[in-house]
């Protein structure tokens, strides 16, 4: 099949425009890793020192994991730093390794999901294909996601299978099995932290546990909103979405402008810290009409549940 249908920017930004929302940065992209990693710690700390706010940490820190994980696909795009070398160590190293991921095998794999959004080429057709489902499927599948068994299914229960992934697709096998070593190594590190700060309990209550519940539900909610119950698969306006997002959203679900991925979709090399005023200009020319817009994650899941 055909690669899917590419968006020509000059139809929609003058020259001027266009190039201030293209240009890399030097420091930007370094700025965000250290932020995802500062937010994990301020919360981490502030959990630690007031226990009763752990419930709330778990979620902040679940979502700076999927922080790291955007931030990993800005790499994937080299949008983290001009330099293809610091674009890739940042993107790798800091980001995909420690939340059990590999840059190496994540590019190829996003890329073709770019190239065929929406087609049976598309490798990530399979998280969007099933909706809508019925309000109870959706309840179900967030319940698995926030009661850790979403992550055992992905992340352990292949390794201990032999190579079988059941429910797991085969590129998300990949990534985890080439990071796995790694993965590990920078953990045993965090852990050493913990224990040498003497709060050892710390990495298991305030990293692992939200690995394993609150990042795989907001994975989950981001893939709905970026692909599900789009309108239109042939239209690269429509076949991605943008959700607007509020503060609480931002924090808890959708860090980093994510969720501006109708306009990550048409224009796939803008830096993330474009988007919002790429957005901002498309709805002045009156483009956005064209697109295909949500306001708030709430709205997008009441369409993804709405199956009879």
């Amino acid at each position: 099949m055909p690669a899917a249908t590419r968006v020509d920017p000059r139809g929609f930004f003058t020259r001027e425009e266009w190039e201030p929302l293209t240009a890399r940065s030097a420091w930007k992209g370094v700025a965000l890793v250290v932020h995802a990693w500062g937010v994990i710690a301020l919360a981490a700390a502030a959990a630690v020192v007031w226990p009763v706010l752990i419930p709330v940490a778990v979620m902040i820190v679940g979502a700076r994991q999927l922080g790291l994980a955007i931030l990993m696909h800005e790499a994937a795009h080299g949008g983290l730093h001009p330099n293809a070398r610091v674009n890739d160590v940042l993107g790798h190293l800091f980001c995909a390794v420690p939340i059990g991921a590999s840059l190496t095998a994540y590019r190829p794999y996003h890329l073709q999901h770019h190239r065929f959004a929406q087609q049976p080429e598309d490798p990530d057709l399979v998280l969007s294909a099933p909706f809508p489902v019925t309000r109870a499927s959706l309840r179900r599948k967030i319940v698995r996601d926030l009661t850790g068994q979403t992550y055992f299914k992905q992340r352990v229960a292949p390794f201990l299978r032999r190579g079988r992934t059941d429910g797991v697709t085969p590129e998300g096998a990949r990534v985890t099995a080439r990071s796995v070593a790694p993965f590990l190594a920078v953990n045993a590190g965090l852990l050493a932290l913990a224990i040498l700060g003497g709060v050892w309990w710390s990495y298991f209550v305030l990293w692992l546990l939200p690995m394993a519940t609150w990042f795989p539900m907001v994975t989950r909610l981001r893939n709905i909103a970026e692909h599900a119950v789009v309108p239109d698969f042939s239209d690269p306006m429509r076949h991605a979405r943008t959700t607007y997002a509020n503060l609480l959203e931002r924090t808890l679900i959708a860090p980093y402008w994510v969720n501006y991925h109708c306009e990550h979709h048409m224009f796939m090399y803008l830096p993330c810290w474009s988007l919002p005023k790429a957005h901002r200009l498309l709805a002045r020319k009156g483009a956005t009409a064209r697109m295909e817009v949500q306001r708030g994650y709430f709205t997008v899941l009441k369409a993804a549940s709405a199956k009879a």
